[in-house]
């Protein structure tokens, strides 16, 4: 019995092997910004990202997307001379706008309650910064490679983006902690979230924040993905079923650290010398970019709406980058991460629509947002735990 396990196990691990390799193999055959062409077609976008349609309604339609997208990434190419970056083609090139918008899941009105209470109690004493006061930030920071960041991941249609930028950022500290690279559940804040009574909206899928996320997993740790996996890819909510007799914790946190609203020097030195940050951007622009250093955000009106992680900044050319590891797939950008302008002097924008129909109770009318994209307004990292007792 126990050698015919042994057996099915060797060929169910074969199995694997030969997919990965099948998807490194498409990756790599998918075409880049400088070759495409006015002649790469539907069809050969259809095999190269994997498309099926249920009907010829939709076939239609996605074809319509396509060509659009196709189109407007063509001309931004081949006409945009001052542009720092290149757009291109990816799996969200055939969705329509409502798809894409649904992936972009911040809690507005919660969120900008939390960083005006935050911004409060650094005003007051009650919270300060850790002390990276006798330490020189380093020219460039980069934590890719370095054994902390798990794979690239895929929320897909769901507004879950908070969720993997919370788990992501724990995974990675409790990595520096521990030397253990544990790959966490999304689905299990997803899903065990309690969504607070000041606001609208559901949760879930429809959104929330890291310090929420983090501020429940204070009660109970965080499942291994393989335990509790995801099943929201396609923008379903489902109920708890998190318990610490039968799905458990893998890492455990003690609390968080939320950084000053509005500063950069503090952030570069978190990503510095505590390692990657959970932060919150505007990413209304950001479905076609393939490479470079983007820089096309709106910095009058940003809208916040997309939780993510900083893993480092640096310089390329002159140009100042940060860079933020998205869960757009691996077919996003830059093998799954993007690059956006680091401002020498930073400026900053009014977001006049703080609650974006979530109305929460005593939230400010409007906000300040500052640095591209609004990179450097929510921001926060956990304080992992390994010694702390698993919840009784």
């Amino acid at each position: 019995f126990c050698l015919e396990l042994k057996k099915k196990k060797e060929r169910k691990m074969m199995k694997v092997v030969v997919l990965c390799a099948f998807l490194a193999c498409a990756l790599a055959l998918r075409p880049k910004w400088n070759q495409l062409t006015a002649d790469y077609s539907f069809e050969q976008y259809k095999s190269d990202f994997g498309k099926y349609y249920e009907t010829d309604e939709e076939e239609t339609l996605r074809r319509e997307l396509f060509a659009a997208n196709l189109r407007e990434i063509l001309d931004h190419n081949k006409n945009n001379f001052h542009a720092t970056y290149k757009m291109g083609v990816n799996h969200m090139t055939d969705w329509t706008e409502e798809e894409f918008r649904g992936t972009l899941g911040y809690h507005k009105g919660l969120g900008h309650m939390q960083v005006t209470e935050r911004q409060r109690k650094y005003e007051t004493g009650e919270l300060s910064l850790p002390d990276f006061s006798n330490l020189e930030l380093p020219a460039s920071v980069d934590w890719r490679g370095k054994g902390i960041l798990s794979a690239i991941k895929d929320q897909g249609y769901c507004g879950s983006c908070w969720t993997f930028s919370a788990a992501e950022t724990l995974e990675a500290h409790w990595a520096l902690r521990t030397g253990i690279l544990e790959v966490c559940s999304e689905q299990q804040i997803l899903s065990c979230t309690p969504n607070p009574d000041q606001c609208g909206g559901t949760g879930g899928c429809q959104g929330g924040t890291v310090e929420l996320a983090y501020t429940n997993l204070m009660n109970t740790g965080i499942a291994s993905e393989w335990k509790y996996s995801y099943f929201s890819y396609d923008g379903k909510n489902f109920d708890c079923h998190w318990s610490e007799d039968k799905v458990g914790a893998v890492a455990q946190i003690s609390g968080y650290v939320p950084l000053p609203p509005n500063q950069q020097e503090p952030l570069m030195k978190a990503v510095a010398f505590a390692g990657p940050i959970a932060v919150t951007v505007d990413a209304s622009a950001w479905s076609k970019y393939e490479s470079g250093i983007f820089n096309e955000c709106n910095q009058t009106d940003p809208d916040l709406d997309h939780g993510v992680q900083l893993v480092g900044y640096g310089t390329e050319n002159g140009n100042d980058y940060w860079i933020i590891r998205n869960s757009w797939s691996p077919t996003y950008g830059e093998d799954g991460f993007i690059r956006i302008a680091r401002q020498s002097t930073v400026t900053c924008g009014t977001d006049t629509q703080p609650l974006d129909g979530t109305g929460c109770v005593g939230g400010p009318p409007n906000v300040t947002v500052c640095g591209t994209c609004g990179v450097l307004y929510d921001s926060a990292f956990p304080v992992v735990d390994p010694y702390k007792n698993p919840p009784q």
